[in-house]
């Protein structure tokens, strides 16, 4: 979409951009929990529930209220087991960031006497808690003067001041911090960085932006919107071929898995074995998913063949089948283990 280029870009009329984007925001900004309140842990949680997964995911199939209910607040889940931990946010991924959860909330017990700090450096200081997030923090939580860039305003940033440079670089990420310092709110920081990132989930999309609808389009320096941001080259795409076993005793039990690799840590999922081990078993199930740079289709081989000779390996497990639903599990697992036993 072609635009005139304007010669005011936001930087020197920071006020005037400000005021556009609240107003904008004051009449059409979206009502989430995490707006409702102004309690640090209940803004820490969904900040970083969100980091890698989308609003809709984390609102519709309600993992933001379940966390909240199972642990309400910094105590609670300082004292979290693991496996009530990693149970609380099955199906949201990147489990690391559940542990650093509880890590912050341990060192704020620690070190803080329970209270959130509100200085910058001391939430820096945070297990877990980067420049965003600690800004996130100082202005949803604390009102307090603070610059956020997350993925949507760096792309509201690059196409504002036509940046053709990679956002996700060290200098990319360097100049966007700097308007981001440049453009921030004083005097309402809450509202300002909200509108911020909501322009830029709902208006400056990925792809073709709604420009037309854009409160601050007169700032805005690109003619090519829908090329910004440039990213670095991504990773190629691997794809991976993964084996488990189907395998139940005598009594009905069947065999789990507890994973001890650093991704998917305390999490019980199918055993698995080498293709050459177990490929010529009857393949019961096949399910592809995707996680980071890696293409995966998991086929379940049914080994009640083997059953006889079969040997256990570390970490396997027999489990009564009314608890295997209750373990927290990766979700690829889940979803086969759900169809498998609705059809044995």
């Amino acid at each position: 979409m072609l635009k005139a280029k304007t010669t005011t870009p936001a930087t020197t009329r920071p006020v005037v951009f400000r005021k556009a984007l609240i107003k904008w925001f004051s009449a059409h900004g979206r009502d989430y929990p995490w707006r409702r309140t102004c309690e640090p842990y209940a803004i820490l949680i969904s900040e970083v529930m969100l980091q890698q997964t989308q609003i809709a995911t984390v609102l519709g199939r309600g993992f933001y209220t379940r966390f909240l209910e199972t642990f309400p607040d910094i105590d609670s889940l300082a004292v979290a087991d693991d496996e009530q931990l990693l149970k609380a946010w099955e199906g949201l991924g990147y489990y690391r960031r559940v542990r650093m959860l509880r890590e912050t909330a341990r060192t704020i017990i620690t070190l803080h006497h329970g209270k959130f700090p509100i200085d910058l450096a001391d939430l820096i200081n945070l297990p877990g808690v980067g420049r965003y997030t600690a800004g996130a923090l100082r202005s949803f939580a604390f009102n307090l003067p603070a610059a956020v860039v997350d993925g949507n305003v760096a792309r509201v940033f690059s196409r504002l001041m036509n940046f053709s440079e990679p956002v996700d670089e060290p200098s990319g990420q360097k100049q966007l911090w700097e308007w981001a310092e440049a453009l921030a709110d004083p005097q309402h920081p809450r509202i300002y960085n909200s509108a911020l990132m909501e322009l830029g989930q709902r208006i400056c999309r990925p792809g073709v932006p709604d420009c037309l609808a854009c409160p601050v389009a007169k700032f805005c320096l690109t003619h090519q919107p829908e090329l910004l941001p440039v990213k670095r080259q991504k990773t190629a795409i691997t794809e991976v071929n993964e084996h488990a076993l189907w395998l139940r005793d005598q009594s009905g039990r069947l065999l789990l898995h507890r994973e001890s690799s650093k991704r998917r840590q305390g999490l019980w999922k199918l055993p698995t074995r080498e293709a050459a081990q177990i490929s010529s078993l009857p393949c019961l199930d096949q399910h592809r998913y995707a996680i980071t740079r890696y293409q995966v289709t998991l086929r379940v081989h049914d080994a009640t063949s083997v059953r006889e000779n079969f040997q256990l390996a570390a970490d396997e497990a027999w489990h009564d089948i009314d608890q295997v639903l209750a373990l927290a599990m990766p979700s690829p697992f889940r979803r086969v283990i759900e169809r498998l036993l609705e059809e044995n």
